[in-house]
């Protein structure tokens, strides 16, 4: 692993709160400070262009890019602060007018227009100034970037002897004469000096440093565990919360206390003077090597959790977690040795094949434990795959892992072949992919636990946020999932950005921040900026319309409405279109306050209307259609309608569709457009009143009269009828000797027709019976007639006739 993580890491974090505080005055400023702002970022992209002309090294390179970086936010936070100061100077020139022809102006207005146009031309020349500032500063970091990238590759693409051939050991021992003098050399001074500085005297700031080293990674480390651990119990909420939280923890002790043992220990002996010059690297080398030792260790212990695996987040069996575990000590161990490997090589200044002999090590090392851990995994994933007799496993692991033996394949054959650059690079890849994978799995656990558990109708703070601001549960709960997720995704960007830094590819964490930092400024699109402070101003804007229409619907439907005449229905359709129309009214705000005006909004529902006459002719004509039906209500809620062979009640109008409840409890969801342009029938529309009808036949000479009479007395006893309108029964027609009665009754709503139908014709039956009054079908006569015999009446032909068709 390259010795510079830490301090690229490091440089990432600084950059990161350089960027966070670019944006933070939104005050006014002096045109004199935002133009000293200008001349120092135009002098700092001066010294990096001057920089550039000669060859540089990578950690020049990151402070280049650093200070080039910062040089282009400060210009172009300058150049838009002097162009809000602009559009305030054009504003109040035009708010003087031009002057009309051939008239003078007063004096004290002339002197202030002049004012206004020496204002205007500084502060044109000056916001022009700091954008072509900006420029130069950008095309400065993309050179860095490309010169980095050229770097990387030509480190790669480097090319030695292979390790197996003569000629790769015939130099090593060429140089090793001269590099064991260096080595001595630098050992020797480092001796001199310290018997120098020790001399007559106890070093006790080194001693010191010792202690706090030795009680740091020792006890202190320990009982900062014990610590976090007993927190979490008594004051976390909720078990999944404790074992991320604990997770967590655990790698920033397990970072943490390296960095402050290695810091105490070599600042104890900067403090006694007992380094030499020499040994600064070391000692610098020293701390980072300790530092990411640390970060290996704890966040594939975190992961695991061998000792502890009730607070094992992963789904990792035990057996697993403990063969695994001596592996990422081994890790940690071979990154510990091979950063101090290589910063021990720059302090002496070994030979080049001193170094590539180094590197063939530390390859063919990572090597040997890449294959160890995956043949450790392929036993695991056998004797799991026995024990479950034949079930399928993940194929996720297999993928990763058959991709993780094919680096190992191809960073060998590139080892063998003396391509030693490309294959440590290889190899350190998925060992810091294993430990930036370990910790930004955990971390991004700890986030989803934290936010869901924390964000919860059932918490404390999901109750608090219920009852004071009136939100659902539910809200609460998708609050607590879209936080989760977004500061997950935040997370994966950044280890993205991490997983080539520590090598020196690409543009690193610095270049991403960067890029972010220029969305923070702001994107030109169509003529509108879009940035995250206008996106989230528009966001707050809509929540604040939602917010109010909401507030009038509620004061609509609680308040106004029930104080009119309107029926269910009717307010229905008020409570609909209000309601439309004022997410309609929220949307256009936020629209305009992202800075988009009626002329765009206008331009997007033309386009609209483009797709809408291509694809959404449906859609829209169902629209339409619900807002006439809201309109004219034809069909209100509560009407029995009967929609081709369907029938029931209308339950519910929206502006798509209209759902009828059917006899059978079942919904059918018809569109709006069926209900507008074919025909329906609304039983409830004009009267809700419903008729019964009741046909039947007596013989011909039945009495008549009672045969009414006992109609209307059945009418009469069924209580479901109505008295007014009144029963009445008619004798329709006399056919086939038998007299027919047509008898109609009404009831208070269609819905009781057909039961009080049922009951009249019962009463009646029963009745006609009683009185003998026969309703039997009209008798049938069938009359057998006899077939005529066929006669053979066909002319015989005259002899000599001629045939037809004879000529």
């Amino acid at each position: 692993m390259s010795p510079k993580l830490l301090s690229r890491l490091l440089r990432a974090l600084a950059a990161v709160l350089l960027l966070a505080g670019v944006p933070a005055a939104a005050q006014t400023t002096s045109v004199a400070a935002l133009s000293d702002q200008l001349a120092k970022a135009e002098r700092d992209v001066a010294t990096v262009d001057r920089a550039l002309d000669a060859r540089v090294d990578d950690e020049q390179r990151d402070e280049l890019r650093t200070k080039a970086l910062a040089a282009k936010d400060s210009a172009t936070d300058a150049a838009a602060r002097l162009q809000e100061q602009l559009t305030l100077v054009d504003a109040k020139v035009a708010q003087l007018g031009t002057p009309a022809a051939g008239t003078s102006e007063a004096g004290d207005i002339r002197a202030q227009r002049s004012a206004l146009q020496r204002q205007h031309s500084a502060l044109d020349s000056a916001v022009k100034r700091g954008r072509l500032l900006g420029v130069t500063a950008q095309q400065l970091i993309d050179e860095i970037a490309q010169g980095q990238a050229a770097q990387f590759g030509e480190r790669l693409s480097a090319h030695s002897p292979s390790p197996l051939s003569p000629t790769f050991w015939r130099a090593v021992l060429l140089s090793a004469p001269r590099d064991l003098r260096r080595i001595g050399a630098t050992v020797t001074s480092g001796i001199v000096q310290a018997r120098t500085q020790s001399r007559g005297s106890v070093p006790w700031q080194a001693l010191a440093g010792a202690l706090v080293f030795v009680a740091l990674l020792g006890p202190g480390r320990l009982a900062l565990r014990r610590v976090g651990q007993r927190f979490l119990i008594e004051g976390a909420p909720g078990h999944r919360v404790r074992r991320s939280g604990y997770a967590i923890w655990r790698i920033a002790v397990g970072t943490l206390t390296p960095l402050c043992a290695a810091f105490a220990l070599v600042q104890g002996i900067r403090w006694a003077r007992l380094e030499a010059a020499s040994w600064t690297p070391v000692f610098d080398g020293l701390i980072a090597a300790m530092t990411f030792a640390g970060l290996t260790l704890s966040a594939t212990g975190a992961l695991l959790m061998r000792n502890q695996s009730s607070w094992r987040v992963a789904a990792i069996s035990d057996t697993t977690a403990t063969r695994l575990r001596p592996f990422s000590i081994l890790l940690a161990a071979l990154s510990f040795a091979t950063i101090m490997v290589d910063t021990f090589n720059r302090a002496v200044n070994a030979s080049g094949a001193a170094r590539v002999a180094s590197q063939v090590a530390e390859a063919s090392l990572h090597l040997m434990l890449l294959a160890a851990t995956l043949l450790a995994l392929g036993r695991l994933r056998a004797e799991q795959a026995n024990d479950e007799q034949g079930q399928t496993t993940r194929a996720g692991l297999g993928a990763v892992t058959l991709l993780a033996w094919g680096i190992v394949l191809v960073a060998g054959v590139g080892l063998l072949f003396g391509y030693v650059g490309f294959s440590l690079f290889m190899v350190q890849l998925v060992a810091w992919g294993a430990v930036l994978g370990s910790a930004t799995y955990l971390l991004m656990t700890a986030i989803d636990d934290i936010a869901t558990s924390l964000f919860k109708r059932s918490s404390v703070t999901g109750r608090t946020l219920v009852r004071a601001l009136g939100l659902r549960g539910s809200s609460v709960d998708q609050f607590g999932v879209l936080l989760s997720g977004v500061l997950r995704l935040i997370v994966a960007v950044t280890a993205f950005g991490l997983l080539l830094s520590p090598f020196g590819a690409g543009n690193g964490v610095t270049s991403l921040l960067g890029r972010v930092s220029t969305l923070a400024q702001g994107v030109e699109i169509g003529g509108v900026s879009v940035s995250p402070g206008t996106i989230v101003r528009g966001l707050v804007v809509l929540f604040v319309g939602l917010a109010l229409v909401r507030a009038f619907m509620g004061w609509l439907e609680g308040r106004y409405l029930p104080a009119t005449d309107l029926d269910g229905s009717g307010q229905n359709s008020v409570r609909l279109v209000a309601r439309y129309v004022g997410i309609a009214l929220a949307v256009i705000w936020a629209l305009a306050s992202l800075g988009i005006g009626m002329e765009r909004i206008a331009l997007l529902l033309s386009a609209l209307s483009v797709g809408i006459g291509f694809g959404l002719q449906a859609i829209t004509s169902n629209f339409v259609s619900g807002l006439i039906l809201l309109a004219e209500r034809p069909i209100k809620i509560g009407d029995l309608v009967r929609v081709g062979t369907d029938e029931g009640d209308v339950k519910r109008i929206s502006v798509r569709s209209t759902e009828i409840e059917l006899a059978d409890h079942s919904t059918l969801i018809v569109p709006n457009s069926e209900l507008i342009t074919k025909s329906v029938l609304n039983k409830t529309l004009a009267s809700p009143l419903g008729r019964i009808q009741i046909q039947f036949s007596v013989p011909l000479g039945t009495q008549v009269t009672r045969v009414r009479e006992l109609v209307l007395e059945s009418f009469a006893a069924e209580p479901a009828v109505l008295d007014d309108p009144a029963p009445s029964a008619f004798v329709d027609s006399i056919a086939d000797g038998r007299i027919l009665f047509n008898c109609f009754a009404h009831v208070a709503t269609p819905r009781a027709a057909y039961g009080a139908r049922s009951a009249v014709f019962m009463a009646l039956l029963e009745r006609f019976h009683d009185e003998g009054v026969d309703i039997g079908t009209v008798p049938q006569r069938l009359e057998m007639v006899a077939a005529p015999t066929p006669a053979d009446d066909r002319p015989e032909k005259k002899r000599g006739a001629p045939e037809t068709g004879d000529v």
